[in-house]
């Protein structure tokens, strides 16, 4: 929930804008101002809105709740020079509480990824009793055998070192070697062990859909803030 009011050193410092101790520097220097003066103390209590640095407004002092194209050759962690944050303002990889996706997707997979420093939120859109639907389109190496689409269905399909059935799974044939697969639990690696089950290869992974989010027009490495409609979307249930 955002705070009402807030030291102007907490409030930064959570922001990324720099430590606690450096906010004290900006101060000095003039560069924090509130309702248009020069802040002066780091104890003072401040409502975000009425905040400009370097004469600019707060940026973000709401949660983040972001979509993102995620491409090829990205990974999902923090500490990775190929990490997702990469394609994200600098300021925002030190927020706390930080910014995480929304389930991972691997380097070779690309698609749908939702983002946010809002723990509660996170938790909705992850948790497994809520059974998400995600949709991914993949390529084969070889042809789609003719039963793949009920063994999948039937949610009896074991994957290599694992003692629990993978929930029932739909697909849909567009060629032999190209189907869509919409999944409801978010295992490690679970298309690509699904199709290994059934004696194939995944070559491409996308992920077209995740429950009602969608890429539309947005483009490799392009992210968008979520609306607020689309915030609270599927979160009443």
């Amino acid at each position: 929930m955002l705070k009402t009011s807030e030291r102007i050193d907490h409030l930064l410092s959570r922001l990324g804008y720099c430590s606690r101790s450096e906010v004290r520097d900006l101060l000095r220097e003039g560069r924090v101002q509130v309702a248009g003066e020069p802040l002066r103390k780091a104890s003072t209590k401040v409502e975000a809105a009425q905040v400009r640095v370097d004469e600019a407004p707060i940026d973000h002092p709401q949660p983040l709740y972001l979509l993102y194209h995620k491409p090829l050759g990205r990974v999902c962690a923090h500490d990775d020079p190929r990490a997702i944050y990469q394609d994200f303002p600098p300021r925002w990889r030190y927020r706390r509480p930080s910014l995480g996706s929304v389930g991972r997707l691997d380097r070779e997979t690309s698609g749908v990824l939702l983002l946010t420093d809002d723990g509660d939120w996170l938790h909705h859109w992850t948790s497994p009793r809520r059974a998400i639907p995600r949709r991914y389109r993949v390529t084969l190496r070889e042809a789609l055998c003719d039963d793949a689409a009920q063994r999948l269905a039937a949610g009896t399909l074991m994957l290599d070192g694992e003692d629990t059935p993978c929930r029932p799974a739909a697909l849909q044939r567009l060629t032999d070697h190209e189907v869509l697969l919409t999944l409801t639990e978010g295992r490690y690696h679970e298309a690509r062990r699904l199709f290994a089950a059934l004696d194939n290869l995944v070559l491409t992974l996308h992920r077209e859909a995740f429950g009602p989010f969608m890429l539309n027009e947005l483009a490799p490495g392009q992210w968008r803030e979520l609306t607020g409609d689309e915030r609270v979307m599927g979160t009443t249930v």
